[in-house]
């Protein structure tokens, strides 16, 4: 089934796609729903697998083989047709391997003539970091750990300051990967 990404703007939904992709796809081609009238034209037509694999190929310029390429459609809430269309790649199209990714998924759609894939896609769901997290992706695991003990006993901290910088690094970034 295709793989869809939701979750907030900037929490890394293509970013973790693309490096995916990367590492365990001979091939990747990316689409931007919200880039280019042209991708959410070739959904207009019909849901036939065959012409948009070779119309998607084109586009992309670069041959979408079936189970070696990883199509990427980013945005899909910008292109109702293209997320209906996931549920004709489930049926129709299983050999190819698809991640979807949108932001705000539920609240985005307007659901006026095409409905969501229910059943038809795996979903999950990619949350920004919190501070922990983001300690552990920084290389400061022990400072987590030091900042969990003291909360846990209720003691105050001799690397409160160090903490409290991390802490503003984190604001600034975010929270992202």
């Amino acid at each position: 089934m295709p793989l869809l990404l939701d979750g907030a703007r900037q929490v890394g939904k293509t970013y973790t796609a693309l490096t995916f992709g990367k590492e365990y796809y001979k091939n990747t081609v990316y689409f931007n729903m919200e880039d280019s009238s042209e991708i959410q034209a070739i959904f207009e037509r019909d849901f036939n697998i065959e012409r948009l694999i070779r119309e998607l190929s084109v586009k992309a310029g670069a041959t979408i083989f079936p189970g070696d390429t990883l199509i990427i459609f980013d945005e899909i809430q910008a292109c109702e047709r293209a997320l209906t269309s996931l549920k004709y790649f489930c049926e129709n199209g299983p050999e190819y391997h698809i991640i979807a990714a949108g932001s705000l998924l539920g609240a985005a759609l307007k659901r006026e003539r095409f409905s969501f894939p229910v059943g038809k896609v795996d979903r999950l769901t990619l949350y920004p970091l919190d501070f922990e997290e983001f300690l552990w992706a920084v290389g400061q695991k022990p400072m987590a750990e030091m900042i969990r003990e003291a909360y846990q006993g209720f003691t105050p901290m001799s690397l409160h300051g160090t903490a409290l910088d991390l802490y503003r690094e984190y604001l600034v970034t975010g929270g992202m990967p």
